[in-house]
């Protein structure tokens, strides 16, 4: 899982408000701020923001705006974002990973939702009132009582998704305000020596053998879909970290568990230029690219910062721009006529990188096999180790990154490894720090979500185990969680399908007894890449599955202060062999460790789930057996053994209704996730 969009970012254990993870003894609406006296009450870990106020609204004078607005997202609506554009945290001492701030000349406010209340309020000073909501209507509401008719809101284009403009511009202008565009951030200005620095690793090509195509080969493939467009389109703007670094397999370092630099392309029908700070190229990599001609192949490297003028200078001829309108920001859509736009809303680049060729497939499934061994070493060490009474949160999730570190072409985490014990894991997307953690206990369940950044791929699994006695209810949520991921897994559904109409069959089972989880059901996985790859999984905004595709599987349910459940895998969408003639679609799971036998009751499973999951069994021998004794791993071997012999059925199960369900009869589900 990851932290998804989704997802849940608690800052303490107990004080973080996930829906279906919230302490129901606290009261999350009492401010523990006290400004109404003098001096104020303040917790000691609040942040004196007044001089960077003070400056903010000088500049904000000198711009004749009556607000500000700061966002939480750098220039290509990353989900991680570097410390560089962390504007917000700046200005307001907040350091959450969601919430916008607005600013006038009287006022300071932070919007953000409940996962951060409790930590908002200890790090934000008596300068900002916390508004206990999220979206662009209550952001609104307090700036039209704030800022007379005919006021003006400055913001950075840049850190404006087109939808986010479209929707704070028509909001204003209705009610005789103006949003205006300033293309100069103001906090940028203030920031000064303490903002730090640009990042300046090298920037480097990807071997070939970790590659599914040559950047040449990929640039052709784009090319001709822009060819065979009805609207003709002479150039795609890119302006995803993720679409530019897949265009020219070109990493980097910049932004937090992703390996991407700061950058745009404009590609042409006859041109290619890459946006990005060109000193952070070697001689060897510049040669890569062709850089040092100019035909239509030739990779022309220009600043980071021209990518405005210079496409605004495009648009001067006879052009069309073809753009993914969920990743363009507003500083470069303002500066395309739209008779000349051409907008999806994910670009060519996006769709194309979702579907991997068999080179990519097969790359993606080793760099798993090898993330399983370092899964099972660790969960072998906890077995050990947890009777003990020595092994905590936080050292936990280190000795596993530790095990992942020892692997071949590994890269560094993919995400921040949520482990969680007992209660804690009850907050589904809980990580721990080196100040705020738990004991592992052979009394309570554990939840490990984690994944590994790899030369050929991106991982993210996610097992709950128990190593001494669940309760019956504990093994029953769990087995249910189980049975909604085979039940997924193991679907044969029409080619083409989108992956919201079939989610249902990752909850069924828990439906089935009056439980749910609060969080989407899957998402897409790249190859060393993002490890939320768009546009796929099983949301609304997803696109249809395909042949080639990989989506996690990761159903899960939450007693709140209790225990947590999720299983997690990454599965390959492949053909499926059906006994009639037809374009049908299924799941081959790639992730290769063992699911925990003290917490499954097998009966409640079917024998078709129980048929399949042994099968699954033996895959994982067959791909992760040789390698634990190719490396003399015969520990590992050994408790790999054990936990995938077959089960047998205890008791008559009640038949799965999954095989009796149809895709067709899921249409009328019309949720997102």
């Amino acid at each position: 899982m990851a932290r998804a969009p989704w997802g849940c970012y608690p800052w303490l254990v107990l004080l973080c408000a996930c829906a279906w993870g919230r302490p129901k003894s606290l009261d999350l609406r009492e401010d523990v701020r006290n400004c109404s006296i003098s001096p104020p009450y303040l917790p000691v870990t609040v942040v004196n923001t007044t001089a960077q106020l003070t400056a903010l609204r000088q500049q904000m004078h000198t711009q004749n705006v009556s607000a500000y607005i700061v966002p939480d997202t750098d220039a290509h609506m990353s989900e991680y974002i570097g410390d560089y554009d962390k504007r917000r945290a700046w200005i307001t001492g907040f350091t959450g990973s969601a919430g916008i701030a607005v600013v006038t000349m009287g006022k300071a406010a932070l919007w953000t939702d409940s996962r951060y209340w409790t930590q908002a309020e200890r790090q934000m000073d008596c300068n900002w009132e916390l508004h206990k909501e999220v979206g662009t209507t209550p952001v609104v509401t307090w700036l039209l009582t704030e800022i007379p008719a005919g006021g003006r809101v400055g913001f950075d284009p840049f850190l404006f998704s087109i939808n986010s403009w479209e929707n704070y511009n028509a909001a204003l202008r209705d009610s005789d305000r103006e949003l205006v565009s300033i293309t100069v951030n103001l906090v940028d200005l203030l920031w000064g020596s303490e903002r730090p620095p640009v990042p300046s690793e090298p920037i480097y090509a990807l071997q070939e053998a970790f590659t599914g195509s040559s950047w040449q080969e990929k640039v052709s493939g784009i090319r001709s879909q822009m060819q065979k467009h009805r609207e003709a389109p002479t150039a795609v703007l890119l302006s995803a970290l993720d679409e530019t670094a897949w265009l020219f397999n070109l990493r980097s370092s910049d932004i937090p568990y992703n390996p991407f630099f700061y950058s745009y392309t404009l590609l042409t029908d006859s041109s290619i230029r890459l946006f990005a700070n060109k000193s952070r190229f070697s001689s060897e990599t510049l040669q890569y690219l062709n850089s040092g001609c100019t035909d239509s192949m030739c990779v022309q490297l220009e600043d980071y910062g021209q990518v405005r003028d210079s496409v605004q200078a495009y648009t001067s001829g006879a052009v069309k721009i073809w753009i993914g309108t969920s990743y363009t920001s507003y500083g470069l859509y303002e500066v395309i006529p739209k008779e000349k736009l051409i907008a999806d809303t994910y670009s060519p680049v996006m769709v194309t990188k979702a579907v991997k060729n068999s080179k990519e497939q097969t790359l993606l499934r080793a760099s798993h096999v090898r993330d399983a061994v370092a899964v099972i070493r660790y969960l072998v060490w906890l077995e050990e180790n947890v009777p003990k009474g020595t092994v905590d949160e936080f050292s936990g999730a280190e000795l596993l990154e530790k095990f992942r570190g020892e692997e071949e072409f590994f890269s560094g985490s993919s995400f921040e490894t949520i482990s969680a014990s007992g209660l804690n894991a009850a907050l589904a997307h809980y990580s721990p720090t080196k100040e705020l953690h738990r004991k592992l206990s052979s009394d309570e369940m554990y939840l490990l979500d984690s994944g590994g950044q790899y030369w050929d791929g991106t991982t993210d699994i996610t097992r709950t185990v128990h190593w001494g006695t669940p309760s019956a209810f504990q093994k029953e949520a769990y087995t249910r969680v189980l049975i909604g991921n085979i039940d997924l897994s193991r679907l044969v559904f029409p080619a083409a399908t989108s992956g919201r109409m079939v989610e249902a069959f990752a909850r069924r089972a828990l439906w089935d007894v009056g439980l749910n989880y609060g969080h989407g059901t899957g998402h897409g996985i790249g190859n060393f890449l993002c490890v939320h790859e768009w546009p796929v999984g099983f949301q609304s905004g997803n696109i249809a599955m395909a042949k080639g595709m990989f989506t996690s599987i990761e159903p899960g349910y939450y007693q709140d202060g209790e225990f947590g459940i999720r299983l997690e895998d990454v599965a390959l969408v492949v053909e499926a062999k059906t006994k009639y003639p037809g374009t049908y679609l299924t799941f081959e799971v790639v992730s290769l460790v063992p699911y925990d036998r003290n917490l499954i009751d097998v009966s409640l499973l079917s024998p078709e789930q129980l048929q399949y999951l042994n099968r699954y069994y033996q895959t994982i021998r067959e791909k992760v057996g040789p390698e634990l004794q190719r490396r003399q791993l015969l520990k590992e071997f050994s408790w790999l053994q054990r936990h995938t012999e077959p089960l047998a059925s205890r008791a008559a199960p009640t038949a799965s209704l999954a095989p009796l369900m149809t895709v067709s009869a899921l249409t009328i589900l019309s949720w997102s996730v």
